[in-house]
């Protein structure tokens, strides 16, 4: 086909100004990236206030592992997009459809493998990250449930990086708020009413999941089928090559977050329940808040693709400077946000009475952190420049770096600063990962990867 056919297609992002159809694109991704963070939010506020803080511990003693295995979920979806991305751009439209069908089946095994593995070394994990004995069995049942659910993790995260590759963010939208609410319902008679206590909260979680992957896989195809094509091939080891150049990478970008995390809630769990449920919160907070940001560096990302495929370089300078304001502006209106009310928002996954000393420490970190939230947008944004033109060796050293130097002051001062060194930590990661890759785009030599 043409290259130019894809100009005519809904969803392409390859022809006139970019700013009206970029920021309609963007923002159903921001929406829903926050409906799939309100799952944890909601869990933890459901837990916290009807099971306890202990509870509320146990949660968030597996919550570093369960986002890493979220991040390597998106990463794996994010890093098939591109490629897909890319072809819908040049308007190879046969080869796309055979790109999407690779994707999915080698998502599939890949999910299952890891959802046996996951089963098999639960609890190891948890001893050793030194999680509390008094909230030992909570936090890895919790796992267990968390870990049979992969498949749909995956397939779902799957499924929404495809509508967004051919340029369609309000389907996963529309899915994710009917999964959210489903979870809320799920989580409210699991818990409050059969007492199921963390059990619950894991069963809810897989459920809503389970069944938004069966919904997107519905349309997903009803939408390929409007697609006009001859015959594509079912499987394509050549693409598969391409989309593991583009998806390893990306999974260690994604994971680069929950790897952090992980690591610097093992240096702070030795600092007891009181701090643990404080620094929960707070991270679960933290953790929808930043969303936005990543997300429309995941836009970023889409539209450079295309653009890329399309062979127009010359359209990603303006894009780029749209996404550096949504996110600058997004970021700066949550810490704002964050400021006026952030022990209040703490205050909702613990009671004020018995919890508030870890209210205290969970609304110090917020205050602290968020004040930087506009920085991390900005790196996310270059960061999804680079991932889009398939430049994978400087997107990678970016988010190492940032990885290198969040564990690195975590473990160095925690002692010194009772813990609270993780508050300082991030930003400096986000400011260290935002220079290298602001050099690499001024140097210019993204533009002439190509991953087709």
């Amino acid at each position: 086909m043409p290259k130019s056919v894809s100009g005519s297609i809904k969803g392409s992002m390859v022809e006139g100004n970019p700013t009206k159809p970029l920021i309609g694109f963007a923002l159903p991704m921001v929406a829903g990236n926050l409906f799939q963070q309100f799952y944890n939010i909601i869990d933890s506020i459901i837990v916290g206030n009807v099971v306890g803080e202990d509870a509320l511990a146990a949660v968030g003693a597996s919550t570093a592992i369960t986002m890493l295995f979220v991040m390597v979920a998106i990463g794996t979806g994010i890093g098939c997009s591109v490629v897909i991305s890319q072809l819908f751009g040049a308007g190879q439209l046969e080869k796309m459809k055979t790109a999407i069908s690779t994707a999915l089946l080698s998502v599939l095994g890949f999910s299952i493998f890891l959802s046996v593995l996951g089963v098999a070394i639960n609890q190891p994990i948890m001893h050793l990250m030194g999680t509390p004995e008094n909230i030992f069995a909570d936090a890895a049942e919790y796992m267990q449930i968390y870990f049979l659910g992969f498949v749909f993790l995956f397939l779902y995260n799957a499924f929404s990086a495809i509508f967004n590759a051919l340029g369609d963010s309000k389907k996963p939208l529309l899915f994710l708020a009917f999964s959210s609410l489903l979870n809320i319902g799920l989580d409210l008679y699991f818990v409050a009413r059969l007492h199921m206590g963390v059990a619950g909260v894991a069963w809810a979680t897989l459920i809503a999941q389970g069944i938004s992957a069966v919904l997107s896989f519905g349309f997903l195809m009803h939408k390929l089928k409007g697609i006009a094509t001859e015959s594509y091939r079912r499987f394509d080891k050549g693409l598969l090559k391409n989309m593991i150049k583009v998806a390893i990478p990306t999974i260690v970008q994604q994971s680069i977050v929950s790897v952090g995390m992980l690591l610097i809630q093992s240096a702070v769990n030795r600092f007891g329940s009181t701090f643990l449920a404080g620094y929960t919160a707070a991270t679960k907070i933290d953790s929808i808040a930043i969303v936005p940001m990543v997300a429309v560096g995941n836009a970023a990302s889409t539209y450079v693709a295309q653009n890329m495929g399309a062979k127009k370089p010359e359209r990603i300078r303006q894009g780029y400077r749209i996404c550096l304001i949504m996110a600058a502006g997004i970021g700066a209106t949550i810490a704002v946000i964050l400021h006026l009310g952030g022990s209040q928002i703490v205050g909702l996954f613990l009671d004020a009475g018995s919890s508030a000393e870890a209210i205290r420490i969970g609304t110090e970190y917020l205050s602290t952190v968020s004040l930087f939230y506009f920085m991390m947008g900005l790196m996310n944004v270059s960061n999804g420049i680079l991932r889009g033109a398939a430049d994978m060796g400087w997107f990678l050293s970016c988010s190492l770096c940032n990885l290198l130097v969040r564990v690195s002051l975590t473990y160095a001062l925690a002692d010194v600063t009772g813990g609270m060194i993780i508050m300082w930590a991030s930003p400096a990661g986000w400011l260290a990962g935002l220079i290298i890759a602001v050099i690499r785009y001024l140097q210019g030599g993204w533009k002439e990867k190509n991953i087709l």
